[in-house]
């Protein structure tokens, strides 16, 4: 009976000390290994076996982390201020590093992240960071990398993701938007009318050379103007010249007609003569 009191209990001795030797490190991970306190190496993934109470091991893993910048009260160069918040991606690259270096690296990352974001965007002015995003980003995750590089992390990406601007900027940008609409609107009407000017000049000066085009053009209007059987009665200007000379012609012709009325008589009956 005591035999199998023993070896139950060795039994029950050897399956804890394989609990407390076995570790299991994930695909993704990988682990950091303690030997009385000191750093032994870095253990790839699978199963691995440790010296119970002697040994410690950390997993770390190794994939992106997507970690959100919370927003920021920032002013600009030109003393606007503005509510900017980020995300950016990280991966741990030297998992000895990211253990022995620094305590939490992911609260550090978040800190460094924050004071970067406030020092790249105060040196833009407002309207270079709504427009060149790009360069503020590749700017930030480069300072980034210089700082995470000895706790064995990289940046991979940073990006803005939210701009809150005042509302009194909000209704200046507004304002100033929709002037540069009406400036716009205004230079393509008065490049319209310059066309267009330009365009009739040349028609007139066709006109001038065949004037029968003209008188083609004023039966077209006549035309377009006789579709709606309207009782209006519309005279071409050059019809209007037209019968004015007629008449002037007729007149002269009239005149020409018409006999010379006899000369008056003298009081002695002779006709008066020039000398």
């Amino acid at each position: 009976m005591s035999t199998t009191i023993t070896i139950v209990l060795v039994a029950a001795l050897v399956l804890v000390a394989l609990g407390l030797a076995v570790r299991i490190v994930k695909q993704y991970e990988q682990g950091v290994l303690f030997r009385f306190g000191r750093v032994v190496g870095a253990r790839e993934p699978g199963l691995r076996l440790i010296v119970p109470i002697a040994d410690v091991m950390h997993r770390v893993s190794l994939r992106i982390i997507t970690m959100p910048i919370q927003s920021q009260g920032i002013i600009t160069r030109d003393n606007v201020s503005v509510d900017v918040s980020a995300v950016a991606y990280f991966r741990v690259v030297d998992a000895v590093k990211s253990v022995v270096a620094i305590e939490n690296v992911r609260v550090a990352i978040d800190q460094i992240a924050q004071t970067t974001l406030r020092k790249v965007v105060g040196q833009h002015t407002l309207d270079e960071t709504l427009s060149e995003t790009d360069r503020i980003n590749k700017d930030i995750r480069e300072i980034l990398d210089v700082a995470t590089l000895d706790w064995g992390v990289e940046v991979t990406l940073v990006e803005l993701k939210d701009i809150q601007l005042p509302d009194s900027m909000k209704r200046a940008m507004a304002r100033q938007a929709e002037a540069e609409r009406e400036k716009r609107a205004k230079i393509i009407n008065a490049q319209g009318e310059s066309l267009a000017a330009t365009a009739l000049g040349e028609a007139s000066d066709i006109m001038m050379e065949h004037p029968l085009a003209l008188q083609l053009r004023n039966l077209q209007s006549l035309v377009e103007i006789g579709v709606d059987k309207n009782t209006t009665v519309v005279f071409p200007a050059p019809l209007m010249s037209t019968i004015g000379e007629l008449g002037s012609f007729l007149a002269r012709e009239s005149a020409a007609a018409t006999p010379a009325p006899p000369a008056p008589l003298a009081a002695n009956g002779v006709v008066p003569t020039d000398s």
